[in-house]
């Protein structure tokens, strides 16, 4: 339903590149120029930049693009409505989420999900913060789940569900279930997460706001995963922070500890992100709003009621 030449013009806008549109649309690279020039000859300006071996939005251009992807989601409605009302329509969703979202949350969520919207098509992807916002921005899924806010421009985030990073150690170390000054930090090898993981940030951010400069801290290890600094920590290899949700089943085996350190804030929240523009519709806004109003109820309980009420309080004030 979408107008074709607006379509080749959000597809080359994306990615800002004749030849991967041409790819992305199955139609020949001079196609592609015949149908932006005919777009840029019916609206009387050029709308990319061509010069010196680069393509750019134009002024016209990027103003172009909002009301062309504005105009993809109303024809996505649309069709979608008259799917529907034909019975003959399985919605599509695309979610991606930041690997302890992914690993820990995210089938609960679907699960809860697909209980009300049965006849959805789910599909997903992984990777760290960084990674999932590049694959929205890219328009290879819907939404995206992360940790903390987005700072990118491109994208939009909005908080669903607060978490806690904890410091876990081995059930044997001197610190465990004790309570440590920040400054001891110093002292005990760290395992942390990769450049461009949302844990890394939250935990460089809360030791900075506690006055730890984070080239002091020995980091001895590390990993891309939530679950190799878990094993890492077990191997007795160091410490690591990690989001809560990530270590219950660990502390009740008793195969972790928990330790407490006195003057770091880490509290953080969970996001939904989406691309800058109209709010999702069909699948993907229905998921929108499933989060906000109803992740809670879903997942697995890592505190006690009250203290639920309060998080869920927090987020939503």
């Amino acid at each position: 339903m979408e107008n074709f030449r607006l379509k080749v013009f959000r597809t080359v806008a994306q990615s800002l590149n004749f030849r991967k549109a041409s790819e992305a649309l199955f139609i020949s690279q001079p196609a592609v120029t015949q149908q932006i020039k005919a777009l840029e000859d019916e609206i009387g300006t050029p709308v990319f930049d061509r010069t010196k071996g680069k393509v750019t939005l134009t002024e016209a251009g990027t103003a172009l693009l909002g009301f062309a992807e504005r105009l993809k989601s109303l024809a996505d409605e649309a069709a979608q409505t008259v799917a529907e009302i034909s019975g003959q329509h399985r919605d599509e969703l695309r979610v991606g989420a930041s690997q302890t979202i992914g690993q820990y949350l995210l089938p609960n969520l679907l699960a809860g999900f697909l209980k009300s919207h049965g006849n959805v098509a789910l599909s997903g992807a992984s990777g760290n913060t960084d990674e999932v916002l590049q694959e929205l921005a890219d328009h290879k899924i819907d939404l995206a789940l992360i940790e903390g806010p987005s700072s990118r421009g491109d994208v939009k985030s909005e908080p669903f569900m607060e978490d806690h990073m904890v410091l876990v150690v081995p059930p044997d170390h001197e610190w465990a279930d004790s309570e440590v000054d920040v400054a001891m930090l110093r002292e005990m090898p760290l395992i942390t997460r990769e450049l461009g993981s949302g844990s890394r940030r939250v935990v460089e951010n809360a030791l900075t706001e506690a006055g730890i400069r984070v080239q002091s801290i020995h980091i001895a290890l590390t990993l891309d995963s939530t679950e190799g600094l878990l094993s890492a920590v077990e191997a007795g290899l160091g410490v690591a922070f990690v989001s809560r949700w990530a270590v219950r089943n660990q502390l009740s085996l008793g195969t972790l500890k928990l330790a407490r350190v006195k003057g770091v804030k880490l509290s953080r929240v969970f996001s939904v992100a989406y691309r800058i523009g109209p709010v999702p519709v069909g699948s993907a806004g229905a998921f929108h709003r499933f989060l906000l109003q109803n992740a809670y109820d879903v997942v697995p309980r890592t505190t006690g009621k009250a203290s639920e009420k309060t998080a869920r309080k927090r987020i939503t004030k």
